[in-house]
């Protein structure tokens, strides 16, 4: 099986909890800055010559409502169309890494594990001397959560207003808990020395949005959060306030490593620079910050984040991807390529259902895959595990031979074959899927090649399923950043 790259977070509200009961530490002025935990930038030579070379730039972003989750199995988040956004732009393999604890995600950018920390972070000289800043992805300002009164729905605004903080004087002596390592502690601390008096400021190793969902439920009585993302969970838990600012306007950008980063940061800071006046920039902004479709997503027992779950067939692809030795989450993510969960769906051709199978390939195994969702899933399984028996010998090695299966599945064993003998022939490896078998399926579209005496089956248009392998693999990487094993 093939072996996961995304860095995967997993905690649930409970432990959340108790990491806040267990480890918090109230800071006052005395308190050292939260960066010096951060690693010191090292000199690492990747920079976009070496990307390139790579074919491949490695990102790390957050998991939360706005940057990065998964919805009806697909990857959404503002960061995350960014990125993709910006990886298309540099014809290069997008790769995400996922990490909400700020302290290791500097780590991570210094250490070399990722290219780029596509965070929205606020920019501060402080920052300055642990990451270099691209050009700003946008403007807010911090605001502090809190809670309306219990009967707010039957008050007046100045009832309303009379009756939470509105002047930022009248947080001397109350309790807010802020991420650690996040720009809101530093806020808060030049905040005390504005006002000449004491915050009791509780860092915690606990996402903002977790901190937002802890007010709205009344485990703690105020966090901060940039303005945007407050007034999306606004829509979320209209309970919550988000009107009395803590911090004036700043940019907030994306970061890279001080040193061997020139070229990927001018790259970066031309694209961004135009990226924000396109169309396409404002339509994605409005997507996940003025979008009235939010709460209905977060409320979805299909909004991975929360429920844990792809789909509502999770069941069925766990059940049956045991039986194939299959992640229950690769064989959901080939079923939304194949038919993006629609049991009905219906090709021109005649596949049919989840797993898009013709009904001759259910009669082979026996079993009528148009009588049920279940039926499909298991008539499409057993075809997977015939496509394993034929590649078994053939492709030893068990990662490689996933994405044989996968071609196959998409176009039909033969082409697959085909385009082996072909890298065989011409001394490439038979056994390797990239820059060698892929090469050929691709090329079985010119007359060349495939009227070349070692293919038996034919032309192919093999961009299809070079594109379906990496899409559906890609798929399976993301569903590994949200969605548990069992």
């Amino acid at each position: 099986m093939r072996h996961q790259r995304c860095r995967t977070k997993f905690f649930d509200l409970s432990t959340r909890l108790i990491l806040i009961g267990s480890i918090i530490s109230i800071v006052a002025l005395s308190c050292k800055s939260d960066l010096k935990s951060h690693n010191k930038p090292l000199s690492i030579s990747r920079d976009l010559e070496q990307i390139r070379e790579n074919g491949k730039l490695i990102a790390l972003t957050d998991f939360n409502s706005t940057s990065y989750f998964i919805y009806r199995g697909e990857p959404m988040g503002f960061q995350f169309e960014l990125l993709q956004a910006y990886a298309d732009y540099l014809q290069l393999e997008l790769e995400i890494l996922t990490e909400n604890d700020l302290d290791l995600a500097f780590g991570m950018l210094n250490d070399g594990s990722a290219d780029l920390l596509a965070l929205n972070l606020t920019v501060n000289n402080e920052r300055r001397e642990h990451i270099r800043f691209t050009e700003p992805i946008g403007q807010t300002r911090q605001v502090l959560v809190q809670r309306k009164p219990v009967n707010w729905r039957v008050m007046t605004l100045d009832q309303i207003d009379a009756s939470i903080i509105r002047n930022q004087l009248d947080l001397a002596g109350k309790t807010v808990y802020v991420q650690s390592g996040s720009s809101y502690f530093q806020r808060l601390r030049t905040l005390q020395d504005e006002i000449g008096d004491s915050i009791h400021i509780v860092q915690v190793p606990v996402e903002t949005e977790e901190l937002v969902t802890l007010v709205a439920k009344g485990e703690i009585d105020y966090t901060v959060c940039d303005e945007n993302v407050a007034l999306v969970n606004r829509t979320y838990y209209p309970l919550l306030d988000v009107e009395t600012p803590v911090s004036f306007p700043q940019n907030y950008a994306w970061g890279v490593r001080i040193s061997g980063s020139d070229e990927l940061v001018e790259s970066l800071n031309e694209w961004i620079t135009v990226y924000k006046k396109t169309k396409s920039y404002a339509l994605l902004y409005a997507k996940y910050f003025s979008n009235p479709r939010s709460k209905r997503i977060i409320n979805s027992d299909l909004y991975s984040l929360t429920s844990g779950k792809v789909s509502v067939w999770d069941d069925y692809f766990k059940d049956y991807g045991d039986t194939i030795g299959w992640d229950w989450r690769l064989l959901a993510s080939l079923v939304y390529q194949e038919s993006r969960f629609d049991p009905e769906a219906e090709s021109w051709a005649g596949a049919y259902g989840l797993m898009q199978l013709m009904p001759s390939t259910g009669e082979f195994f026996g079993i009528d895959i148009t009588r049920s969702p279940e039926n499909n899933i298991r008539a499409g399984v057993k075809y997977l595990e015939w496509l394993e028996e034929v590649f078994r010998d053939k492709v030893p090695d068990e990662n490689e031979r996933i994405k044989f299966i996968l071609g196959a599945y998409n176009v039909g064993p033969g082409h697959i074959i085909d385009a082996r003998a072909l890298a065989l022939k011409n001394g490439r490896d038979p056994n390797k899927w990239d820059d060698n078998v892929a090469y050929y399926l691709l090329r079985k579209s010119d007359p060349e090649v495939y009227h070349d005496p070692v293919v038996e089956h034919g032309f192919c248009r093999g961009e299809e399923p070079l594109n379906y392998v990496t899409e559906v693999l890609a798929r399976y990487d993301h569903y590994l950043n949200f969605v548990p094993e069992k």
